[in-house]
This record gives C-alpha cells, sequence and structure tokens, in this order.
C-alpha cells in the first residue's frame, strides 16, 4: 500500500513528522503497530476514524438544532434561497443541473469509479481503491447519520428546480461526498505531482468542484445554506483524519527501508 514515490513528493517527505504532537503520534502508533502488526493498527485507525466521524456527525447535528433555535447562522437560509431564485435563468438552471447530476448517487459512482481505475492502473497499486473506499464509507456514514439526526426539512417544493427530492436536507450530501471523493483523489494525484504548479492546480480543482456542488444544491433549491456549510466542514474534518491515517502508514512501513538519518519521525 506504499511506494517510495507515496512518500516523496516535490521534494518533501511525509513520512517526517516536525512538530512535538506528530512524533508523539508517530510514537503511538509505532507502539500499537508492534502488538497487533501495522495491517491491524491500520485498520484499527480507521475504524476509529469512522467513529470519530459519525461522532461529528451527529455532534454537528446537535450544534445546528441549537443553532437554529436562537435563529444563529440559520437566518442565512431563507435570503440565500431567495437570492438563487432571483438570480434563475434557463441556461443557468440547465447547467446545475447537469453539474449536480455529477454528484448524485448515479454520476459520483460512475465519477469515482472512473478515478479509481485510472490510478489503480497508472501506480500499479491498489492503495488509491482502499484510500477511496475508506473515504466514502465515512462520508455515507455522516451523511444518513446527519440525515436521520436532524430530520430537516428541505426548502419548499415550490422553490425547488425539478426534479425534487424527498431525503431530509442536513446535511447535503451532494457537498459532503464532494468534498470527500475530489479531495481524496486530488490527495493521490498531489502525491505523482512533482511540480508546484500541478499540485496547486489539483488542489484548486478540487476545491473548485465542491464549491460548485454546494452552490448549485442552494442554486436549484435542494438545499439550504446551513446543509452545504457544515457539509463541506465534515467533509474537510474527515479528509484531514484519512489522509493524517495514511501518512502514519507511510511512516510505519517507510521505516522498514529508512537509514538513520533518514527515521521517519525524527526532526
Amino acid at each position: 500500500m506504499t511506494s517510495h514515490e507515496d512518500r516523496f513528493t516535490g521534494g518533501r517527505n511525509y513520512t517526517r513528522w516536525t512538530t512535538p504532537v506528530g512524533r508523539f503520534l508517530v510514537r503511538c502508533v509505532r507502539v500499537l503497530a508492534g502488538w497487533i502488526g501495522p495491517h491491524w493498527a491500520l485498520l484499527l485507525i480507521l475504524v476509529l476514524g469512522v467513529g470519530v466521524a459519525v461522532t461529528l456527525a451527529v455532534a454537528s447535528a446537535e450544534v445546528y438544532e441549537a443553532v437554529a433555535e436562537t435563529d444563529g447562522i440559520a437566518v442565512l437560509d431563507q435570503p440565500a434561497l431567495d437570492a438563487a431564485v432571483q438570480l434563475r435563468n434557463p441556461v443557468l438552471v440547465a447547467l446545475a443541473t447537469g453539474f449536480t447530476f455529477l454528484g448524485g448517487p448515479l454520476g459520483m459512482p460512475i465519477l469515482t469509479a472512473a478515478a479509481i481505475t485510472a490510478l489503480c492502473v497508472s501506480r500499479r497499486a491498489v492503495t488509491p481503491l482502499i484510500l477511496v473506499a475508506v473515504a466514502a464509507a465515512g462520508s455515507l456514514l455522516m451523511t444518513v447519520l446527519g440525515k436521520n439526526a436532524v430530520g430537516r426539512l428541505r426548502p419548499p417544493l415550490e422553490f425547488a428546480v425539478p426534479p425534487s427530492e424527498s431525503s431530509p436536507s442536513f446535511p447535503s450530501g451532494h457537498t459532503l461526498n464532494a468534498m470527500v471523493i475530489s479531495g481524496i483523489i486530488a490527495y493521490l494525484l498531489v502525491l505523482g505531482a512533482h511540480r508546484k504548479r500541478t499540485r496547486v492546480l489539483i488542489i484548486g480543482g478540487a476545491l473548485l468542484f465542491t464549491f460548485l456542488m454546494a452552490a448549485t444544491r442552494v442554486y436549484l433549491g435542494h438545499h439550504w445554506v446551513t446543509d452545504v456549510v457544515v457539509a463541506a466542514t465534515l467533509g474537510l474534518g474527515w479528509l484531514a483524519l484519512v489522509i493524517t491515517t495514511h501518512r502514519l502508514w507511510l511512516t510505519i512501513v517507510g521505516r522498514r527501508h529508512a537509514t538513520p538519518q533518514e527515521d521517519p519521525a525524527s526532526g
């Protein structure tokens, strides 16, 4: 699941942890790997990570309810929807409808499968499949649990562009999945990109994809602004956890091939 190319990108060693917290985390994971083996250690970290993601989803639901009751950020919802309705025209609606399809239950799996296949073939490894599968599973769990915990109604049907959706509105599954899937694919592409400009373009593309997905969900009247804001936040948190787990894996495996001067946990 690892390679020299994964550990080094653009002169940066992804297995070198420069902060005290990072080095402490590496030492803890090494101890764990010594007890149960690196593969089981990775699996345990991911399981714990899913637990954290689920907790974040439920907690965000509770926070949202508290904020909504006091007219906090939720006061942005209706004005944003009104503005979206005013900005609609046939061309933009058609473009937004087509784009939002890419993040749906049919479009996103197709895009993801194509990206995974291309990455696995080009890298001759199963790392992309494993990372994307784990990231997607956590994203799906957060979406389902968040919707069930809040059960928030979507914007009124008279403001929604067909086809309308009946599932709970909070959080936006399209936005959450866009953040997580495009983010983890961007991470894998960055690992293979040696030019800084290329890496910036890749990351920028993933962020733009997520932003447009969130914007089209509000523009079409399928979600409130708070649905997409919290979804993007949850997705970013889960993405950071998955990437950190992968870096820990690279560190554990990389140590076997490192010289004393290249110890991944050092300075």
